[in-house]
C-alpha cells in the first residue's frame, strides 16, 4: 500500500496507529492509490457510486482517517473521496515531482481530479486542508460545486501569536511529545480522540513530510469567487481569532454562510461532538 514502502524505523508503529483510527470508520471504504507526476496519492472512497462527489482534505498531519466522525453521514448521499495530502504524513508517497509551492498543489489536485474523473465536486477541507480547498476553488471554480471550510487557517486571518509560539518547538525539532503538547494546549482540556492523537503525534517524524508555508489569497481573488461557501468555526479555537476570521470572510466573500460549532477547538473539530458539524455540512451540501 502507498506510503508503507518507506524505510523508517517508526514505520510499523505509525501505520498500526493509522489503521487503529481507520478502524473507527463506521462504513466500508475502498482504498485507491492514484499514480501521477508527483507520486502516488492514497484516497479512501465510500458511498453510493451514483452519489455526488465529495472530496475531503484533512489538516496538517491529520491524514484522511480523521473523518471517522462524519463519513457515515456524508456517505449516505455522496460518493466520498478522503485524500491523504501528498507530501504530508500518511499513505500518499511524494516520490515524483516535489510539490514545492501552492502552484504545485494546484497541479497535483488537477491531476488527481482528472485521474478520478471528478468534476462538479463538493470540496471540504479542515485547517491546512481548508487552505488547500479554498485555493483550489479559486484556481478551478468550474470543477467545484460547493466549498466547505472547517476552521481554515491562513485564509481570512493569521494564526494567533500564542499558537505560533506553542508551535515553534515543532518546527525547531519535531517530536511526538511536542505535537501532543501543542494539541493538548490548544484543546485546553477538551476531549481529543486518543487514537487520532497518537497517530498525528507519531507523524511528526514522517520521512519526507514538508509543509508548504501558506499565504492568504489576494482579496481581489476572494471577492471574485462565486462558489457557494460554508465557513464553520470552532467556538474554543486557540489557533486564530474566530470573530476576526468570520468578519474578514464576510467582508471579502459576502455570499459566505457560516456557523460556530460549540464546545470544540481547532484540532478537535473533525472528531469531537460531530452532531452540529454533520447537521451544518449535510444541510449545506444538499
Amino acid at each position: 500500500m502507498a506510503g508503507e514502502g518507506t524505510s523508517w524505523r517508526g514505520r510499523a508503529e505509525y501505520f498500526a496507529a493509522y489503521d487503529a483510527v481507520l478502524a473507527q470508520w463506521p462504513v466500508t471504504s475502498e482504498p485507491v492509490d492514484v499514480p501521477g507526476r508527483f507520486g502516488t496519492t492514497h484516497v479512501r472512497v465510500c458511498g453510493p457510486r451514483d452519489g455526488r462527489p465529495l472530496v475531503l482534505l484533512h489538516g496538517g498531519g491529520a491524514t484522511s482517517s480523521v473523518w471517522f466522525a462524519s463519513v457515515g453521514e456524508l456517505s449516505r448521499t455522496h460518493r466520498v473521496y478522503a485524500v491523504d495530502t501528498i507530501g504530508d504524513a500518511g499513505r500518499s508517497v511524494n516520490d515524483g515531482r516535489p510539490v514545492g509551492d501552492l502552484a504545485g498543489f494546484m497541479d497535483w489536485l488537477d491531476e488527481l481530479f482528472d485521474a478520478l474523473d471528478l468534476d462538479g465536486v463538493s470540496l471540504c477541507g479542515h485547517s491546512y486542508g481548508g487552505w488547500l480547498a479554498l485555493n483550489y476553488a479559486l484556481h478551478a471554480p468550474r470543477r467545484v460545486r460547493r466549498l466547505a471550510l472547517l476552521e481554515p487557517t491562513d485564509c481570512f486571518a493569521g494564526l494567533t501569536m500564542s499558537y505560533r509560539l506553542h508551535a515553534v518547538p515543532i518546527f525547531v525539532r519535531p517530536s511526538p511529545e511536542r505535537v501532543r503538547a501543542l494539541i493538548t494546549w490548544e484543546t485546553a482540556g477538551m476531549r481529543v480522540d486518543p487514537a487520532w492523537l497518537r497517530l498525528t503525534s507519531l507523524g511528526s517524524g514522517f520521512p519526507g513530510a514538508k509543509i508548504v508555508m501558506p499565504r492568504r489569497p489576494a482579496p481581489d481573488r476572494l471577492r471574485a469567487s462565486t462558489v457557494p461557501t460554508l465557513l464553520l468555526l470552532a467556538e474554543k479555537s486557540r489557533t486564530h481569532d474566530v470573530h476576526k476570521v468570520s468578519a474578514n470572510a464576510r467582508e471579502l466573500m459576502p455570499h459566505v454562510v457560516g456557523a460556530v460549532l460549540s464546545g470544540v477547538s481547532h484540532h478537535s473539530t473533525p472528531t469531537e461532538r460531530p452532531e452540529q458539524l454533520n447537521r451544518e455540512l449535510g444541510a449545506f451540501l444538499r
